[in-house]
């Protein structure tokens, strides 16, 4: 299995600061250090954090006040909180054991097409990266994935080499959310994915289709087909759990 690419300095310090307000530890109202402050915590240029900064105070994250610095924005009380773990499947397949596979079938950056509601939603009358991958455990098939990729939210996504690098996995690894959804569902596998999954049409399979947004900017769409008997989907709570 080839070595992860690690992420840039301008990907670590934007995530560093998302987790710490989507943490709560830095509550609504904090003040996030200065730039001075942040370019000698990374020992980086004035023009990384600024770029930084920039993006979070579009992404809704951070308000900036001329001269008084970035304050973490206070967020309208309708705002939804995040209640779902997204699941790397690489990490799930390692931790039982198995060896874990990836082939990205096609790839391409389009516009969205008028006939499809997902990539409307996703990026307008824009363009949006399209992807179509095959997931393995041990060498066999486990999971086929469609998924588009908004890249007005992630613009560094052009620049990845995703015949290398699992897009799920890519995108938990270097960028934040703040909302989700999961839609549930389970189908028959069509003629062309049972040949791709390597099973008999009609074989039954788990679908799960996932938004993410990051403020009121969508990230990503994905659907991924399971093997009926490859998947369990579990959720654990306790009494008194939100």
């Amino acid at each position: 299995m080839k070595s992860k690419k690690a992420p840039t300095l301008n990907h670590r310090i934007r995530n560093e600061i998302e987790s710490r307000i989507l943490s709560g530890e830095w509550a609504p109202g904090y003040r996030i250090p200065f730039e001075h402050e942040l370019m000698a915590q990374y020992d980086c240029s004035r023009m990384t954090v600024n770029k930084v900064l920039t993006a979070l105070a579009e992404s809704g994250m951070i308000e900036r006040r001329r001269r008084a610095g970035s304050f973490v924005a206070r967020q309208p009380p309708h705002l939804e909180q995040v209640a779902l773990e997204i699941p790397d499947i690489e990490v799930a397949v390692t931790e039982r054991g198995h060896e874990y596979g990836y082939q990205l079938l096609d790839h391409s950056h389009r516009k969205a097409k008028a006939d499809a509601p997902e990539e409307l939603l996703l990026v307008g009358e824009g363009k949006l990266l399209a992807m179509r991958c095959l997931h393995l455990a041990d060498g066999k098939p486990l999971a086929l994935e469609r998924r588009f990729i908004n890249p007005d939210a992630v613009p560094e996504t052009l620049k990845v080499d995703f015949s290398r690098h699992a897009p799920g996995s890519w995108l938990l690894q270097n960028v934040s959310w703040t909302r989700g959804e999961h839609r549930i569902s389970a189908v028959a596998a069509t003629a062309d994915e049972a040949a791709v999954l390597k099973v008999p049409t009609g074989t039954a399979c788990l679908v799960i289709d996932r938004q993410t947004w990051r403020g009121d900017q969508q990230i990503t769409w994905v659907r991924q087909k399971f093997l009926g008997d490859a998947y369990d989907l579990i959720a654990r709570f306790a009494p008194g759990s939100r």
